[in-house]
């Protein structure tokens, strides 16, 4: 029987063409070591890999698994609907890229208990099958690849400006309206906006970890990151400088590698010489310097690992940034207008 001390918890889980992921994401769910009681909730778009009929299978066997429809297939709209058909109190949102430890829950609604805060996140720990999906996740889990951010690597626990997937309080996100469904990507960020300017608390734990299955191929990866940067750059449409740095580096690389080019064949040309020739040189150092590092992270020996591997870890790296930035830059001068993430609807 279910502890009457322990909130009840609703995970929600918005899935859509994750027949390779999603019978080990629920499982992971369903395998939680926590006293109260518990339901899954999934946000089911019309897949056509066979997903849905998977999730039947598995709802028709267990009865915490219920299922809502997302037609629209947006993450923030399926969402809410799972967060409205939920019964409990308390609201974790799970991914089906996504693999929790057993004590997740119960550490997440004790931290939860302990801070009073209203959203709570861990660490992001990618994981891959593939070579090329290893090296993703490498990517995902070093400062260089994704700038640094808290959930990315090993923190220390406290206040947060986000949090990764989220254990959150009903209330708190009733109260703030519950996720923007204007938004595709960003959705995470943008509402942990919203609750810290109405006075809640976000925070970090780093004991929460949660194994992340990253995308398996390079068209994949580029149509994420590019979806990706063009929804950060309508947040920073919507609300400016409210965002760390490490947002704006991968465009201003986009930028001064494009004016490089351009001045480049200016010089070749002719065009430019003597003195302007040398000021508007500068612009190749920050394209020169990156493509040093990009040459240490391939002759590195130190890592240990083969030169196939560490010359898709860096061919990885220069993807994420250059997909990013050039959505980034899409998104801050004509907005995310219709942009979505194909990564999960094409091969």
């Amino acid at each position: 029987m279910a502890a009457p001390s322990l909130p009840g918890v609703s995970y929600v889980m918005p899935v859509y063409n994750e027949a390779a992921y999603i019978d080990d994401a629920i499982a992971s769910v369903l395998a939680q070591v926590y006293d109260g009681d518990q339901e899954l909730v999934l946000a089911l778009g019309p897949s056509t890999d066979g997903t849905s009929e998977r999730v039947a299978r598995l709802a028709a066997t267990d009865d915490r698994i219920r299922i809502v429809h997302n037609p629209e297939m947006a993450i923030p709209i399926g969402l809410n609907r799972a967060i409205r058909a939920a019964r409990h109190d308390v609201i974790v949102r799970v991914d089906a890229h996504t693999e929790l430890d057993p004590d997740y829950t119960a550490t997440a609604v004790a931290t939860l208990t302990r801070t009073g805060a209203a959203s709570l996140g861990g660490l992001m720990v990618a994981s891959g099958r593939s070579r090329f999906q290893s090296a993703v996740a490498r990517a995902y889990n070093s400062r260089l690849g994704l700038g640094g951010g808290a959930y990315h690597g090993s923190a220390v626990e406290g206040p947060a400006e986000s949090a990764y997937l989220g254990i959150m309080r009903r209330a708190a996100l009733v109260e703030v309206g519950l996720y923007d469904e204007g938004l595709r990507r960003g959705e995470d960020w943008e509402l942990n906006f919203r609750l810290r300017s109405a006075g809640h608390v976000v925070w970090l734990d780093p004991a929460l970890r949660v194994t992340y299955w990253p995308r398996d191929t390079w068209a994949k990866l580029v149509r994420q990151f590019v979806a990706t940067g063009i929804w950060r750059g309508e947040l920073v449409r919507r609300h400016g400088g409210r965002h760390p740095l490490r947002y704006f580096a991968p465009p201003a690389l986009v930028i001064a590698s494009a004016a490089s080019l351009v001045v480049l064949v200016l010089q070749l040309a002719g065009v430019l010489s003597g003195p302007a020739a040398i000021v508007l040189g500068l612009v190749h150092l920050a394209p020169v310097a990156y493509l040093l590092l990009l040459l240490g992270l391939l002759v590195a020996p130190s890592s240990g690992r083969a030169l196939d591997d560490r010359a898709t870890f860096a061919l990885v790296i220069a993807t994420m940034h250059v997909s990013w930035g050039a959505g980034f830059l899409r998104g801050v001068v004509v907005g995310a207008r219709d942009a979505v993430d194909r990564s999960r609807t094409e091969s």
